[in-house]
């Protein structure tokens, strides 16, 4: 029997190559830590995720913000392993941000909450049922007919200029109006939440973005508990789950955490894809691949949630030849794990074997919405302005530092100036 008051023997020792030699653990490195806050690794990560191959195999000792260490798995099957085992690695902080301060930039993002994000077992399932159902009452082919009715205006602000920041001129404001209409929110609280959620992900000024956002979907919640009509919000808030209030705000903050940020960044990172890479060809529209073999591209190599899927295992446990702690951070570096030398081979179009979405009991429920967001955003822009190019050279392109997206500041183009679209 093992002695619950001893860590190293109340550990399990489980894993791919798990060994019976104790070795330290990432958190309790003194050595130094890759810092995945810092603008020179939003600058090169695959270059940082290289040298960590290197210098530290699997498991990593990063920080994700001054003074908050965390083991960052870059290698696919352990990754794989990990998110498939919620009992050993649940997604429940509660223990770990006790330590934590409450300044802390990541503490928003991290910290616990009462949604399906946050939580593991019976109570997981139960938040989750509600979040797929209401996801699932998305009607796929209304939606098509909002994003063209979306695009065209936001198109037609900059079609006549012959240049634009496609981030903030047309991937943000798409997907933000988008979601808005998702969820049945008004332009004027969708902006609230718009604003919130941006500090959130760059981790500046997380608490007030918390708290901003917090109060627009409240408002939101409150509508639509009296006024039901066909969105998210409608059904979430009348689901047999019986979510409160409270759970209500957290699982609507999370589908815009799951939206508003990734999807944006999934649509300007395969821009830039498309702009870039010669495999489109002379010009977009006579290229070789398709937007969709773009989009899984991008999903693979720059997908808009670098690293994430962030656990807590129950108990010290061996991983290989590396204790990880328990209730520490480990983070799934999505990135670097569809990046592992062990599982790439040559060309991978059509392959959507990446882990972009996640696995396991957490995998994002929502893929098959965002794809036809993104690929339809994507189609409506080309198809209005065919002769797009890059303003910049693609080294000028600055990305915004955070420990968990992948994302531009901007995207600068050019274009033949082109008359405005018909709007209906």
């Amino acid at each position: 029997m093992t002695n619950p008051r001893h860590p190293a023997s109340a550990a399990t020792a489980v894993g791919p190559g798990a060994c019976p030699v104790q070795h330290g653990s990432p958190i309790d490195s003194d050595g130094p830590r890759v810092l995945l806050h810092s603008p020179e690794f939003a600058a090169d990560p695959h270059g940082a995720y290289s040298h960590m191959r290197g210098a530290y195999g699997p498991l990593v000792p990063v920080e994700l913000a001054p003074d908050v260490p965390a083991t960052l798995v870059i290698d696919y099957r352990i990754a794989l392993w990990i998110l498939h085992d919620s009992d050993r690695f649940p997604a429940d902080p509660r223990f770990w941000q006790q330590s934590i301060p409450d300044d802390s930039p990541v503490k928003p993002m991290m910290q616990w909450y009462p949604n399906a994000l946050r939580n593991s077992g019976t109570i997981h399932a139960r938040y989750r049922a509600a979040y797929v159902a209401a996801i699932d009452g998305i009607d796929l082919h209304a939606l098509n007919t909002t994003i063209e009715r979306v695009a065209t205006p936001l198109i037609n602000t900059f079609c006549q200029d012959g240049s634009a920041d496609l981030v903030s001129q047309y991937a943000f404001p798409l997907v933000f109006e988008v979601l808005n209409q998702m969820v049945g929110c008004s332009a004027e609280l969708g902006q609230r939440v718009a604003t919130g959620m941006a500090a959130l992900f760059d981790t500046v000024n997380a608490a007030w973005g918390m708290q901003h956002l917090s109060e627009a979907l409240m408002e939101l919640i409150t509508m639509r508990r009296a006024e039901p009509g066909d969105d998210v919000t409608s059904r979430l808030a009348h689901h047999p789950a019986n979510l409160d209030d409270t759970e209500m705000l957290y699982n609507l903050i999370s589908f815009y955490g799951a939206g508003l940020e990734p999807m944006q960044n999934l649509i300007a990172n395969t821009l830039l894809l498309m702009l870039t890479d010669d495999r489109f060809g002379g010009d977009i529209l006579g290229g070789v691949l398709s937007t969709r073999d773009a989009l899984d591209d991008v999903l693979f190599n720059d997908p808009p949630m670098a690293n994430f899927s962030i656990t807590y295992p129950r108990q010290p446990i061996l991983v290989g030849d590396t204790w990880l702690p328990a209730h520490q951070p480990v983070i799934i570096s999505l990135s670097a794990c569809n990046n592992d030398p062990t599982i790439r081979s040559g060309d991978h179009t059509g392959n959507r074997s990446h882990l972009a979405w996640s696995a396991g009991a957490h995998a994002c429920p929502a893929n098959s919405v965002a794809y036809l967001v993104a690929q339809n955003a994507i189609d409506q822009l080309l198809d209005a302005l065919p002769e797009l190019r890059m303003g910049v050279s693609a080294d000028e392109i600055t990305w915004r530092p955070g420990p968990f997206h992948r994302a531009m500041a901007a995207l600068p183009v050019v274009f033949p100036k082109t008359p405005p679209l018909p709007v209906f």
